[in-house]
Formats: structure tokens, sequence, C-alpha cells
């Protein structure tokens, strides 16, 4: 059961038409691929996608499964957004809340265990090793833990084990961390003990939610909860600064997280794409180039998605461009994420001055990167600074003298009335 529901509101407007999961990474892949790829190679073959928020990108993107061998007649994989029961209806209010909407799925399967994913975290894992110790101790539930650095620990929710990998206590986000062991939002369930704990959470709190309530209930009853310690590449790409860091560990000299392997493939819905052409001016170095991009200018430390177009005299700097954008002549850009089909003019400089939080979410945009919103239009001759935010099909009226100061937001959301 994959959660991929969420809004995921700390990605500020990369999020503001599509599901977190849906979020294009690593050039030509989304968020959800590498956890649906995490399944197939893992011999899951069943697989329940749980949607709601802005769910049409990504619905269109697992469609009926054909990338990642999951279109079947049996099994296979299912999109389950929110639905009436009876008279009623309601959106899933929590994570629990989510798989107990949709236990007529799961019991239409009769499983023994049920494996709960979140749909929006990067990493590699064979998820059959976490299902064998599950089976191992005899748990009712297994909890997927990596360890974080100590002075990051009060960030998570915290495992407490013993030696032997039984979990004795959890700490949601302590201020003092007993340990360094964080949920990684993947759990291993006994199906008849989860099913049990669903019903009485539910009649308990209606936003019934795995970390908050179901696995603090079923430690208070006593159940077996058993810690599955991972050691691999796992990042949390919960926040724009987290999101830019993980797409900037795959340009490395040697990456620590290599989306080639031969034996673990990451797959994804992407068409057929013509190769990469690289004018005779252009100089790109340090870079993940995908399918389809014509690049003129020069492009240093950054990711580019399919049909990326990079005009002559135009710098690209430790930024992400994701698909179809078109960056115009001599226009430079600096720590920029820019989103699916945006279109920046000529001679346009964005990510310039000094690093002034934005003024609207301070809490979202502080880190120096400046984002482009999907289909957004910068016109030719902007200056932007950092934390900026553009989206919207604007235009040189919109901006002071043509320029946006450091943490200055330029936001024009049309709402079309059909």
């Amino acid at each position: 059961m994959l959660l991929a529901g969420g809004q995921g509101s700390r990605m500020g407007i990369l999020t503001l038409n599509k599901a977190k999961p849906a979020i294009a990474f690593g050039g030509k892949y989304r968020i959800i691929d590498f956890v649906m790829s995490n399944c197939i190679n893992s011999g899951i073959d069943t697989v329940g996608v749980m949607t709601q928020y802005q769910p049409l990108i990504l619905n269109q993107h697992i469609g009926i499964g054909i990338p990642w061998d999951l279109d079947r007649r049996s099994g296979g994989v299912t999109i389950l957004a929110p639905h009436i029961k009876r008279e009623t209806g309601e959106w899933y209010s929590g994570s629990a809340n989510a798989v107990y909407n949709n236990m007529d799925y799961i019991n239409s399967y009769n499983p023994e265990y049920v494996l709960v994913l979140g749909g929006d975290n990067i990493y590699k894992m064979d998820y059959s090793g976490m299902i064998d110790f599950h089976k191992m101790n005899k748990a009712d539930v297994t909890v997927g833990v990596v360890e974080v650095p100590p002075e990051e620990a009060r960030r998570f929710g915290i495992m407490n084990a013993n030696a032997d990998g039984s979990i004795y206590e959890f700490e949601e986000k302590p201020k003092e961390p007993k340990s360094n062991l964080a949920s990684m939002g993947m759990y291993v369930f006994t199906w008849d003990k989860l099913r049990d704990a669903l019903i009485a959470d539910n009649k308990i709190h209606h936003d019934s939610d795995f970390g908050k309530h179901i696995i603090p209930g079923m430690l208070a009853e006593k159940k077996s909860l058993y810690a599955y310690r991972f050691s691999g590449y796992w990042k949390d790409v919960g926040t724009l600064e987290s999101y830019w860091m993980a797409n900037m560990d795959l340009i490395r000299t040697v990456p620590e997280f290599n989306l080639y392997e031969e034996f673990w493939k990451i797959y994804t819905d992407a068409d057929h794409q013509p190769p990469q052409y690289l004018g005779p001016a252009s100089d790109v170095r340090s870079c993940l180039v995908s399918e389809g991009c014509e690049i003129y200018g020069s492009v240093f430390n950054s990711v580019l998605g399919p049909d990326v177009i990079v005009e002559e005299g135009a710098v690209i700097r430790d930024s992400i461009i994701m698909s179809d954008c078109y960056i115009g002549k001599n226009t430079g850009l600096e720590r920029c994420i820019i989103d699916d089909g945006a279109k920046i003019g000529n001679n346009v400089a964005i990510g310039i001055g000094e690093n002034v939080p934005n003024e609207d979410k301070p809490g979202l945009y502080n880190t120096g990167l400046s984002v482009v919103g999907e289909l957004s239009v910068v016109p030719d001759g902007i200056r932007a600074g950092k934390n900026c935010v553009i989206f919207g099909k604007t235009d040189y009226s919109d901006y002071e003298n043509g320029c946006l100061a450091s943490g200055k937001s330029v936001m024009k959301i049309e709402e079309v009335v059909q």
C-alpha cells in the first residue's frame, strides 16, 4: 500500500498543480518511480496507490503500470482514490485512515502481510529482506529505520530499540532524542493485527495516522514491534533544499546514488526521445542531461529534464531545469528550480544579489533557491534575486523597472471558469 496523496506543502509552488510524488527528479524520472521500481525489483506485484491531492499528473504517469510490469490481470497496480461509502464520503484524513478506507481492497487478496510505503522518498531497497526479517521475528509490526546524524534526530520520529531490534519506545520529533534511529515511514504489518488496530483507532481518531496513533497504540498494547535497519542511500525530499540537494547528489564524480545499475533499474513512463544535441559553442560540465535537450550555451553542475532548450550565451549553474523548458539567449540562472514547461526570456538573470528570505513564505524559501513555476513565463530583460518565486505568465509590467528583489514574489494564478 503506497501512500501518495499528500500535498507536500513544504515544496512550495512545485506542488501547486500536482502531488509531491509526481514531481520530476533526476531529469526524466518522477519521485514515485523509485518506490514503484523498488516494489517490482523486490518481487512485489500487487500495489495499491492511494492518491488524493492534485492526482491528475500522478494518475497519468502511473497509468496501468506498464513501465513497472504491473499491468496484470491479477494484482498489478490499482489507483485508490477517496470514494463514497453508502450515503457519505470524505477525504483521507491521515496515513492510517487512507489504508482503513481501502480495507476491502486489501481483504480481496487475503494477504498475510501488508507493506505500507511512502511515495516521496529517494532510495533503492529490496523489501524482501525486511519482510523476511519480519517473519523471522514473528513480529506484528516491523518499522524501517535509518541512522541519521544525532543533531538531526529531533526532526524525525525516533525508534528506541534493544540490541535484537525490538522496539520499546517511539518518540515523535523529540527535543532530546535517546537514539538516532529515524523512522522511514515504511512498515511491514501482519495483516490481521493491522486490521484490528485500524478498526479500533478509527473509532477514536478521525485523522488516524501511523506515526501518531497506530505505532504508539500497538506499543502500548505490548504488540511485537521490531526495527529493520537500512544502511543504503535514503533521502526524504520533503523541502525544496533537500530536493535540490538530492538532485545535486546525482552529478557528483562518483555519485552516492547510482541511477544506472543494471541489477536494480529505476523504471519510468518515458517517451522515446531524440538524442541530446550540444552546439559548437556549448560548454557542459558535471551535469545530468536528459534525452531531447538542445544546448547551445553553458551548463554547469545542473540537472536537465527531457526536451530542454538552452540558447546561445545562456549560463546555468547549480540548477534543476525540468522538462520542456526554454532558456533564452544570454540568460543567467544560479541555484534555480525551473518547473516543467517554463519559458525564460532573453537577457534574464535569476538568482543574483543577497540571500534574503522570501517575505511571503520565509519558512519555505530561505536557502537562496529561486523557483519558477510550471508553465510560467519570464519576459526578456528581467533581473530577479535569491529566494524569489515566479508563477504564471508574467510580463514586464509585473516587475518594478524589470527587477524582482531577493525575497520577493510574482504570483499570477489564473483560474479558468468553464
